[in-house]
């Protein structure tokens, strides 16, 4: 994922997270249709073949990233406001080499958002 956002430095990447229980283990780099540097959108056709690919290789969607190219990454409002999978983990990506915490992870849900704590695991 920091790999992803620091070779988009203008614009935000994105992208989704599957695994099992609970335990991320496949990554789906995607495109952000809106090539913007404040927003992102999968594009509809590119999210369903996401789904379709996790479906595939059963996989739980777990998580969905993006990155802040500029800014501090915790959730904006709009971010708020779009988290359409209250179930998903929403991990927001620095791409910045000073930032004190390059990848956070939160829960977004009723118009609120909790950090989640980050637990590396060797598989």
């Amino acid at each position: 994922m920091l790999e992803h956002a620091r070779r988009q430095p203008g614009a935000e990447c994105c992208g989704l997270l599957a695994g099992h229980g609970g335990i991320i283990t496949a990554i789906f780099p995607a495109e952000n249709a809106l090539a913007s540097p404040t927003a992102y959108e999968i594009a509809p056709r590119e999210l369903f073949a996401l789904f379709r690919r996790m479906r595939e290789e059963r996989l739980d969607h777990l998580g969905i990233y993006h990155s802040h190219p500029t800014g501090e990454n915790r959730p904006s409002g709009r971010d708020i406001e779009q988290a359409y999978y209250p179930e998903a983990a929403y991990f927001i990506i620095s791409p910045q080499r000073d930032a004190p915490k390059p990848i956070r992870a939160f829960s977004i849900c009723d118009g609120g958002a909790a950090e989640l704590e980050i637990v590396v695991t060797m598989l």
